[in-house]
């Protein structure tokens, strides 16, 4: 289990880095957190990181964004899913195929999808604290 301090937006592009290095070779990562925990602040930072310069919004009315590293030109998919009714949606858009890419997927509310995701998800919670830091725990 590993666990990253995220003390506020100032610096989060730290723990955002040392989340990179533990990344190992998995590329699907489900965030787990309440409305405001940070998934997609958090989401963006890491995204910043890996060499993505164009403007990274939320996917909430989307679904998904897709986005390209300038540094490495590696794809990555952001997903939130807490705007569908149904896995049948979550299938219908192809995210099974976008999973098995082999592209970094980065998802928000992956409850309501939880049995199409590839065994090798590796789940992240995030946590605010009652200073306002957030706790960041996950299993790679």
């Amino acid at each position: 289990m590993f666990s990253i301090q995220i003390k506020n937006i100032e610096t989060i592009r730290e723990p955002a880095k040392e989340f990179i290095r533990q990344m190992g070779d998995n590329t699907v990562f489900a965030f787990k957190g309440k409305m405001g925990a940070g998934k997609t602040t958090f989401i963006k930072a890491v995204c910043e990181e890996l060499g993505v310069t164009e403007v990274i919004n939320s996917p909430t009315f989307a679904i998904i964004n897709e986005y390209r590293s300038d540094t490495t030109a590696e794809l990555i998919y952001h997903f939130d899913f807490y705007r569908i009714n149904s896995q049948q949606e979550a299938i219908d858009i192809g995210a099974p195929d976008y999973f098995d890419s082999g592209a970094l997927c980065f998802i928000e509310w992956p409850e309501k999808i939880e049995p199409l995701l590839p065994a090798d998800t590796v789940f992240v919670t995030i946590e605010e604290q009652e200073n306002g830091e957030r706790i960041m725990n996950y299993e790679s």
